[in-house]
């Protein structure tokens, strides 16, 4: 059965948005989803399903955690391919240049137009786009607390966003 990876969306955020790893484990296995794991309390999870579609995977998902949760849950999935490919690209971008943070945008959809986003870069900061994923490469300029200081998050659509090291540990944990 095929192995999806999925990453919550605005959880965890203040008093009304609690949604604990371990209510998110349930309404996977509750759903149906099996071999689920979560990682950290920001929304990781890998779950096995008969679902091939990552449209179905993620319709399934939001069900669930909208019924458990109350509140809606943006899901993004991954295969384990796709996910492997991107914590690739993370330590490829990374030992490219000395880095303050790293974090990645982690898509629904592909962005429409890459070159727009990549245009935002500047001598500091830049931001590149590789498939389902927009990485953030901060420079020493970076302003500590701010994830996104190119503003790039309007230009994505639905997304959430990880640092470097989740990525790379889930690819190769999980991959």
């Amino acid at each position: 059965m095929p192995t999806h990876l999925a990453f919550l969306r605005a959880i965890n955020l203040g008093a009304k948005r609690k949604f604990p790893k371990d209510a998110i484990k349930a309404a996977c296995e509750q759903a149906g989803f099996s071999a689920v794991e979560t990682y950290i309390n920001t929304g990781n999870v890998r779950v096995t399903s008969s679902l091939r579609s990552r449209a179905k995977v993620e319709a399934a998902l939001e069900a669930a955690f909208r019924e458990t949760a109350g509140f809606e849950v943006p899901t993004i999935a991954y295969t384990r391919t796709e996910f492997a490919e991107i914590g690739r690209d993370a330590e490829e971008l990374t030992a490219e240049r000395e880095l303050a943070r790293h974090y990645i945008y982690l898509l629904k959809e592909p962005v429409a137009d890459p070159a727009v986003v990549e245009a935002l870069s500047t001598d500091d900061h830049r931001a590149v786009v590789r498939g389902r994923a927009c990485h953030l490469l901060l420079g020493p300029s970076y302003e500590a607390g701010g994830v996104d200081p190119l503003r790039a998050e309007k230009l994505l659509g639905v997304a959430t966003n990880r640092n470097c090291n989740v990525v790379t540990t889930l690819a190769k944990k999980w991959c």
